[in-house]
């Protein structure tokens, strides 16, 4: 913790005023509780919208599982949200969600199949990882099998299902009004805390990365 807590120290002299501010005050909100995981996105939009729904939910980092495509957001659609979210790219296999889900998270696919909870009828009570499925395909049917639990956005029209997008800014924003109203503790812990606005810190710099390696590798001297 000590050894964060210096390099935190070390990267504010690199940031503006207004930029440590944005940091402090947006990291206070940030949360793991809810993880976003998408399945071998391919159009670039819906990257880039599911990235920006992420940070303006405060979660702060989504998982790509990957096999034809490579998840890519457009970076005139994220708005900036690429700075702050933490993108991590895996194989679309299940041993990707096996680790996933050895992290501690409940896997909740996002479908209509199997007896699906609702989603203003959903009791988050635990972490979750949010499975969202291809554009066309939606969630896979291994998945569905592997998944803990189902859970379906209500509609009211013919049309009987979302682009994955909104739906991924629907899930995540109603799950967030659920935990801010909750006596759940959803924040990150001081560790997580910590490493994050490092992580923002070095991506608000220029040379950022190099600035960071060059600290570290003097306190290895």
């Amino acid at each position: 913790m000590k050894d964060l807590v210096q390099t935190f120290e070390y990267l504010k002299q690199f940031l503006t005023e207004e930029r440590l501010m944005k940091i402090e005050h947006f990291s206070r909100e940030s949360s793991d509780f809810v993880l976003p995981v998408v399945e071998d996105i391919y159009q670039f939009r819906n990257a880039a919208a599911i990235v920006r729904s992420v940070e303006a939910c405060g979660f702060h980092k989504v998982v790509a599982l990957q096999e034809e495509y490579s998840f890519e957001p457009n970076l005139r659609v994220t708005k900036g949200a690429d700075t702050w979210v933490d993108v991590e790219k895996m194989p679309r296999s299940m041993e990707s969600f096996q680790k996933i889900k050895d992290r501690g998270y409940k896997i909740l696919a996002v479908s209509l199949e199997n007896n699906a909870t609702m989603l203003p009828d959903y009791e988050i009570t635990e972490p979750v990882a949010l499975v969202f499925g291809t554009e066309m395909e939606g969630v896979s049917p291994e998945i569905l099998d592997f998944a803990d639990e189902t859970l379906a956005i209500p509609m009211y029209g013919f049309t009987r299902s979302f682009n994955v997008s909104v739906a991924a800014s629907i899930c995540m924003y109603e799950l967030k009004q659920k935990l801010i109203k909750s006596d759940i503790d959803y924040k990150l812990d001081e560790r997580k805390l910590l490493e994050m606005k490092i992580r923002w810190a070095v991506n608000s710099i220029r040379s950022g990365e190099e600035i960071l390696q060059h600290y570290l590798s003097k306190k290895t001297v």
